[in-house]
This record gives structure tokens, C-alpha cells and sequence, in this order.
């Protein structure tokens, strides 16, 4: 039987692989996102990535553009609806009362790092499957400390990531008190604007008003400027607390800028809700129009998963965000180039004994290349040239049988052969 030939294939749009030559901007992100964690004793946890489509329905708000546009939702064999994750929030809490996690010590701190899905249309920064770097402070009561202590923790993160002139956003959005007072206010608003705005506004106004403030269409930019302020309708509770988080960040001498626009896209946010940009400028003279990190507070989300009510503030870095951001600003990794050993075997003799005797070099702290599917010395020289190798240590039949090996430097093209017993110590000196 043929097979037919697969042809033309690219990863699905919107997807994307991360490539080896990439791979060190990543473990830059996953080891600061580490060290960040450890520091303020956020502990790790991993979700599953297909959840039940109604967990992210019921949490996120089925009039959210997530839920609406966004998830990739479909039916198992089984008949399960489930859904790729596409912020991790929900899968948190989800987890933390599955699982009893409110019987640790309170709050408990969260994070994660992992993939999302979305079916955006790609763009600079916007991928179909992206990753994020998350904080969550679950359980507890509703202490601005703990939104202070969530967005301290992201701001040394993106500080730790060299990224300049962040900025930080911040709002208050009220709570089921007061939120529906300013709901009528902005509706009377736009009661007589609702013909000029765009097809999605005008839903917008019938099923969450709130997410007029989130519309990004041209259209409809011109008029947010003068909607009135959510911010003059908090109820005594909430200008209470958010004078609380604004108190806090000026004691830690952290700027913000009041954003009476910012509601962030997801309903289970109440009170603060809070962004991270960044005014640096690529050397090509671009500038970055998307958000690097993003959240805010959701004390009614753990009730809304069946478990008594408590609060919880959380919030999310974009990691391909701030890789494209530190790439195109040309921020230095800080890696010191490590010098680079390549084995080379001449004849099967040596072909035979060669990968003990890498293994024991190895073992000694010697960090070596090889290619020993090739038996020509030129074609294992090219490979030594590709991967940039410092010194080659050739092993041919005559070195196999008088226990020796020859050390080359491939810079400068000197060599010499040394005893077996002593090219661990010889190479390491070179290594100097």
C-alpha cells in the first residue's frame, strides 16, 4: 500500500513553534518568572489545558469577546463540550475548590506557566496559542494589601525582564453595589450615541455596557473621552479599598497612571483592575501598543464555582509580549558564551570506544559535541565549524591504541596529543 505524501503542511495560523535558536529568550522568562516566585512565595500549579467548556462560559461571561469569538470549544466522543483554556484564572479556582486548597494556610499564593488559546486574529503580540506567566492571591478577605503585593510581584518581573519605561494602568470597576448605578449613567450616555457606533457597541449596550469602554474600534473611539467616570459612582466600600491599593503603591514608590477606561474583557473582575505597558521604542522605531501584563480582583468568582465566598486578585504576563519587546529593544540576556568541545572519531576502533569515553568526560564536567553517525573527518570538521566549537579532541585508531587523544584548537589550528589519563585536566585548562 502507498502512502500518500504530505505536502504543503504549516502549523495551524496563529500557532507557533518556539525553535532552538529561540530557546534562550524563553528560559530567560521561565527563570525570572522562577526566581520572582520563589521571592514572594507564590507556589506552582498546573492545570489541565481542555477544561469544560462552562467553567471558562459562566466564569469569563457569555457576552465576553472570549467567549463569544474566541475559545475553541467542541464535543468529545463522549459528548463532553469541552474547551482549550484561554486565560488561567478560571482553571485556577476551578482547581483550588476541586481540590480543597482552602484548607492551607490563608491566602494562598499561585502561579503558573502555560499555554492559552484564542482564535484572535494573529497580529504583533497576538497569537492563536500564547503563554502566560500567572500570580494568583486566593482566599483571605479583600485587603488591598494583597492587590498591592500581586502588582508589586509583576512589576519586579517585568523589571527583572530590563524592560524600560513601564507604565502602570489602574481602575476601580466598582462592585455589584455600586456597578449598576454607573451601568445606568453610561447607558444614559450613549443612549443618543447608539446609531453612530460600531455593529458589536450596539450589542454591547444591551448585554454588558461595560464593555464600551473596551472597544477598540476607531469608530467608536472618539467617544469614550467624555463617559462619565466610574469612579464618581463607587459605593463607600469600594472608594475605600481602592484608596487602600493607590496608598499602597505610593508607599512602595510605584507610579500609576488612573485609567477611567480600563475594565480589562473578562466579567469576573470586580474593584481593581490594573495593565502594565511599556513606552520603550524598537530600534526600527516601533512601538509596542498592547498590554505586557494584565488583571485584577475577583471576589465573587470562588462563589460562583460553589465554595463559601472569598476573594482573590490575580494577574497574568504575556510571554510572547515581553519576548517580542526585549528582542526588538535588543536587551542584553546577560549568557556568557560557553566554549564548546567537539568529538571527533577516526575508524570504528575509536568509533567503538568513543562513547564511553565521551560519557567519561561528561561525568567530569566537560561539556562535548559529536556527530559520530558520520565516519568522515571532514564531514565531523564541518560539524565542529557549524556549532562553533572552540577545540576538537580527535580519536583516531592510532590514539585508540596507544590510550591518547589529540587536542586541536580550532581557532588557531595548534594541536597536541595528550594521554587519556590527562585530557580532562588539559582541556580544562584550555577552558581557563
Amino acid at each position: 500500500m502507498s502512502r500518500s505524501k504530505i505536502q504543503n503542511l504549516q502549523s495551524p495560523k496563529g500557532m507557533h513553534d518556539i525553535l532552538p535558536q529561540e530557546q534562550m529568550w524563553w528560559d530567560k522568562v521561565r527563570k525570572e518568572v522562577d526566581y520572582i516566585a520563589d521571592y514572594y512565595n507564590f507556589s506552582r500549579i498546573d492545570t489541565a489545558i481542555l477544561e469544560r467548556a462552562e467553567i471558562f462560559e459562566k466564569s469569563l461571561g457569555e457576552t465576553t469577546d472570549i467567549v463569544e469569538k474566541q475559545m475553541f470549544v467542541f464535543k468529545s466522543r463522549s459528548g463532553d463540550r469541552l474547551a482549550l483554556r484561554p486565560e488561567g484564572t478560571a482553571s485556577i479556582v476551578r482547581s483550588y475548590v476541586q481540590h480543597g486548597l482552602s484548607h492551607l494556610g490563608q491566602p494562598l499564593k499561585l502561579f503558573y506557566i502555560g499555554p492559552m488559546f484564542r482564535k484572535e486574529q494573529p497580529q504583533s503580540g497576538r497569537f492563536r496559542q500564547f503563554h502566560q506567566a500567572g500570580f494568583e492571591i486566593i482566599g483571605g478577605d479583600d485587603d488591598p494589601v494583597y492587590d498591592a503585593q500581586l502588582i508589586l510581584a509583576i512589576y519586579r518581573l517585568l523589571e527583572r525582564f530590563k524592560i524600560k519605561n513601564l507604565s502602570l494602568h489602574i481602575n476601580s470597576i466598582g462592585c455589584r453595589n455600586c456597578r449598576p448605578v454607573y451601568r445606568k449613567k453610561l447607558l444614559d450616555y450613549y443612549r443618543d450615541l447608539a446609531p453612530k457606533l460600531c455593529k458589536d457597541c450596539r450589542r454591547r449596550m444591551k448585554q454588558n455596557p461595560l464593555r464600551l469602554l473596551d472597544c477598540k474600534n476607531e469608530q467608536c473611539q472618539q467617544y469614550k473621552a467624555s463617559t462619565p467616570m466610574i469612579l464618581d459612582s463607587l459605593c463607600s466600600n469600594c472608594n475605600k479599598h481602592f484608596k487602600g491599593v493607590l496608598e499602597f503603591l505610593e508607599e512602595l514608590k510605584l507610579s500609576y497612571q488612573l485609567d477611567h477606561h480600563l475594565v480589562r474583557g473578562l466579567d469576573y473582575y470586580n474593584r481593581t483592575a490594573f495593565e502594565f505597558f511599556t513606552d520603550s521604542v524598537a530600534e526600527d522605531g516601533t512601538k509596542f501598543d498592547f498590554a505586557l501584563a494584565g488583571g485584577g480582583r475577583y471576589d465573587y468568582l470562588l462563589e460562583l464555582f460553589g465554595s463559601r465566598q472569598s476573594s482573590g486578585v490575580g494577574g497574568a504576563v504575556g510571554m510572547e509580549r515581553v519576548i517580542e519587546v526585549m528582542r526588538k529593544t535588543k536587551i542584553n540576556l546577560g549568557l556568557r558564551s560557553r566554549q564548546k568541545v567537539f568529538f571527533i572519531h577516526i575508524g570504528d576502533v575509536a568509533k567503538k570506544k568513543s562513547l564511553s569515553l565521551i560519557e567519561e568526560l561528561r561525568d567530569a564536567g566537560i561539556p562535548v559535541l559529536e556527530s559520530l553517525g558520520k565516519d568522515s573527518l571532514a564531514a565531523q570538521l564541518r560539524s565542529a565549524n557549524k556549532e562553533n566549537a572552540d577545540y576538537a579532541l580527535i580519536f583516531g585508531q592510532k590514539e585508540a591504541f596507544e590510550d591518547s587523544i589529540i587536542v586541536r584548537d580550532l581557532k588557531n589550528g595548534v594541536q597536541e596529543t595528550v594521554p587519556l589519563r590527562k585530557v580532562v585536566n588539559e582541556v580544562k585548562k584550555r577552558f581557563k
